[in-house]
Order: C-alpha cells, then sequence, then structure tokens
C-alpha cells in the first residue's frame, strides 16, 4: 500500500503539470492599441468605464521594438465622463477619447528642470479663447481679442494651481470645428474632476515634462478599459 500512495505523490505533479493552462505574457498597453501615433514616446490616460471621472495615467517609452512604462499617475477626467472625441460637445464637462498630439506645454510656474519641450510662460494677459464666435476659437491668444468674449474664454493666469503646468492636447485644435470644443488640456489637479481636461498630480506633470522629448513625437490616447471607447481602438 505504501508503494501505491508513494507513486500516485509522484505522478500528481506530472498531472497538474499537464493540466495547467500555458502562461500566456500580456502586451504592453500600448502594442494593443490600434494606433499610437507614430513616436516613439506615448501618454495613456484610461478611465474604468465612459461614465467615470478617475482612472490611471501611463506614460510610455518605445525601446528597441518594445513599448516600456516610464512612469504612472493617478487621472482624472470631466466631471460627467468620457466621450467620444469625434461627437463630443462644447459645455458638456466630458473629456474626448481619442489619440491627439501634444502642440506644446505651459504654465503659470516656470517649465520644470529638463525640459525640452516648447514652453511657454502664462502671463496676466495670456487666454484660451473658448468662444466660437471668434476668429482665435480653441486657440491661445495674448492679449484676448476684441471678437473674443471673455465670459467665453478662460484667463489662464487665474487657475494658478491647475496651470502651473500643462499640455495642450490636440484635440479639435488643427481644424477646429466650433462648438466641439476648445481648451482641453492635461493640467495638474485642482479640487475634483475636471471641466473636460485630464489631470494629474503635481509631481507626475513634472515628471511628464522633464521626460516628453519633441523628436520622439510623443501623443496623448485617451479611453476606457473596454467598451465603444476603449482606448486599444485608437
Amino acid at each position: 500500500m505504501r508503494s501505491r500512495v508513494v507513486a500516485a505523490l509522484l505522478l500528481c505533479p506530472s498531472l497538474l503539470l499537464l493540466g495547467a493552462a500555458p502562461h500566456r505574457t500580456v502586451e504592453p498597453l500600448p502594442a494593443r492599441m490600434a494606433d499610437t501615433g507614430g513616436g516613439t514616446q506615448l501618454i495613456t490616460a484610461v478611465a474604468p468605464e465612459a461614465g467615470a471621472a478617475s482612472g490611471t495615467l501611463e506614460w510610455w517609452d518605445l525601446r528597441d521594438g518594445r513599448w516600456v512604462r516610464a512612469g504612472s499617475a493617478p487621472a482624472r477626467f470631466g466631471v460627467n465622463g468620457l466621450v467620444e472625441g469625434a461627437v463630443r460637445r462644447q459645455g458638456t464637462n466630458t473629456t474626448p477619447t481619442g489619440l491627439y498630439r501634444l502642440p506644446f506645454a505651459f504654465g503659470v510656474r516656470p517649465a520644470p528642470r529638463g525640459t525640452t519641450y516648447a514652453y511657454r510662460p502664462v502671463r496676466q494677459n495670456s487666454w484660451w479663447c473658448q468662444d466660437v464666435s471668434s476668429a482665435a476659437y480653441n486657440r491661445w491668444t495674448e492679449p484676448r481679442p476684441a471678437d473674443c468674449r471673455a465670459a467665453e474664454s478662460e484667463h489662464l493666469v487665474t487657475y494658478r494651481t491647475q496651470y502651473a503646468h500643462a499640455l495642450v492636447i490636440g484635440f479639435n485644435y488643427d481644424k477646429p470645428v466650433r462648438g466641439r470644443g476648445a481648451g482641453i488640456f492635461l493640467h495638474v489637479d485642482g479640487r475634483g474632476a475636471t471641466a473636460g481636461c485630464v489631470s494629474a498630480p503635481a509631481r507626475a506633470l513634472g515628471r511628464i515634462l522633464a521626460w516628453a522629448r519633441p523628436e520622439e513625437r510623443p501623443h496623448i490616447a485617451i479611453g476606457t478599459s473596454a467598451g465603444p471607447t476603449a482606448i486599444t481602438r485608437y
């Protein structure tokens, strides 16, 4: 009897191995996306679902053909969640999903040490025009033009916490569609969810600005974990 028990114990590990599922390596998020913008740096901002106002921000480098995560931080989104960028409407307090370039950085505070990205200092006369009737719609202006109403624009210097450091997200930027939205940024956290931007802790913004290299053509992809606005679609 003892010899049969010993034999069974010796066989058990082999049986377990035969029945075990093969180990599957999960590809890094950028490798599972439809497009990453063609550069070698990428920022991803992912919410668990379209109605969520928080999620995860990660930034990645493409090294020797493989995406490697360079950092991560908590992210905040619009108070009303996320919506497909192509159908977003201004004033809905939603964050547009999609893949976007990052035209330039700006801030109330000086650029973090190591920053090589184009960086504009926020001055007293710095505005972001969001007036759909203005020729300067969805543009930085200094000073605010006469056809851009102050009540329909952001006086950047008044957001000293959020715009201490920021990157412009190129949503509706190259060929602005009036009414789709203006002034979508990656900026420092305020007190809660955003009005449609993506935000992260101040330390993360400092690290991202020191990390981003214009010659690497960084982009930002915004989306959800799954569903119609899944980040892997972009």
